[in-house]
């Protein structure tokens, strides 16, 4: 699969430049346009999810032994982790969001019904593996409620929580805007609360806190290194990207309220990776002084996080049953609740229990990402060529939003 991955990347990226070279001055407007603002803050929340807060501390340690693992030794700890999740891999999504903005309203490739198929698979898959995430990390931040290590009756029913929340909240797009701004605050908060706790007192000062920040310039210095998997692990996190950026892009594609194809592109790279960067940076101090999160810091992380994941399967959830015809105005919204409530709960069951892979969904995204350009370049051609603008009928109208179903 190493080669499949390689392939994508590469792909991806020349991809993107070629996008740049011929649109790059095109304004990109969205079905549902909104402000610059929501727009970052719905791509920042949408975008990332559970693992975002609770992986780093967990993984800090396994990129500082570079006895067991020296393919690390080229970079700092604090750079890999920003490495796996900041800059670079979110030109995965701009490649989607720019396509089903501009692209696929004139190709209509994913109106082939196989397509669709695949694309939902995708999508429903992947809302799964976004729960599985939230039960997997809980024993390690909540230890109290259990040993550390068992998954508890308790944290069953967080995930539960948070599937139904998510699927309410997927009944009215209206709750998108809402969610996104507020996860921002929310994040921004815990940024805030862990920052201080970090770099205030004893546990250290506010030059730490810059020497971190520092750290990850590394990351900028050896760029080149996080284009193709360094590893088995890596290669988990690419293909995690992979499954994500074929639905984020048709999601984000609709906010889009006017910006330039580059300016896109670079809202998409910076402005996630800042406050990437900055929560990186503080984890870190917590990591490398041995400062205990236990009790409230825990508590806020898993609660900034379940959040993240009802953001990310809102976003999933609205996309996928779209595409299936299973919306709430034709089936009823208690029929839609429960449908999407027993489905998502069974197959997050079933990434538990290893019977599904994200590596898996993130091989058919590459594929679809192959198929797309092949259609194209068979049948499209000419119709790509002519591509100059996003389609006429989509007007910079904030208030777009406000009315949308």
């Amino acid at each position: 699969m190493t080669l499949w991955l390689s392939a994508g990347i590469i792909f991806t990226l020349l991809a993107i430049v070629a996008i740049l070279v011929k649109w790059g001055n095109v304004k990109c407007v969205g079905v549902t346009p909104v402000r610059t603002f929501t727009f970052i803050a719905i791509l920042f929340t949408s975008g990332l999810d559970v693992g975002l807060i609770m992986f780093p501390l967990t993984e800090f340690a396994g990129y500082a032994d570079i006895k067991a693992s020296p393919e690390y030794a080229f970079a700092n700890p604090l750079a890999i982790e920003f490495g796996y999740w900041g800059f670079l891999i979110w030109g995965f999504y701009f490649l989607t969001c720019f396509y089903f903005c501009v692209i696929e309203p004139k190709v209509k490739f994913f109106e082939i019904p196989w397509v669709k198929l695949i694309n939902n698979v995708v999508i429903i898959g992947t809302c799964a593996f976004t729960a599985f995430l939230l039960l997997s990390n809980l024993p390690w931040y909540l230890p109290s409620l259990g040993d550390g290590e068992s998954i508890i009756p308790s944290f069953y029913l967080i995930v539960f929580a948070a599937i139904c929340f998510a699927v309410y909240s997927s009944t009215d797009i209206k709750y998108v805007r809402f969610l996104s701004i507020s996860t921002t605050w929310l994040f921004i908060a815990l940024i805030g609360f862990m920052w201080f706790g970090a770099f205030m007192g004893e546990n250290g000062q506010v030059s730490d806190f810059t020497n971190n920040l520092t750290l990850i310039g590394s990351y900028f210095g050896n760029i080149n290194q996080f284009v193709l998997p360094l590893n088995d692990y890596h290669e988990f996190y690419l293909f995690w990207w992979f499954a994500w950026s074929i639905m984020i892009g048709q999601f984000t594609s609709r906010f889009v309220g006017g910006l330039k194809t580059y300016q896109v592109l670079g809202a998409m790279l910076i402005f996630p990776s800042i406050p990437i960067a900055i929560w990186f940076g503080v984890l870190y101090q917590y990591h490398e002084a041995g400062i205990a999160t236990q009790g409230i810091k825990n508590i806020a992380m898993v609660f900034v996080g379940v959040v993240f994941v009802i953001n990310s399967l809102d976003s999933l959830i609205r996309l996928y049953t779209d595409n299936m015809g299973m919306t709430v105005k034709r089936l009823g919204k208690f029929k839609y609740i429960a449908l999407n409530v027993v489905a998502l709960s069974l197959l997050t069951l079933l990434f538990k229990q290893n019977f599904l892979q994200i590596q898996w969904v993130g091989v058919l995204v590459i594929g679809l990402f192959f198929a797309c350009a092949a259609y194209i370049a068979y049948s499209k051609v000419k119709t790509v060529s002519n591509i100059d603008s996003s389609p006429k009928d989509n007007k910079i109208d904030y208030t777009k939003i406000e009315s949308a179903s």
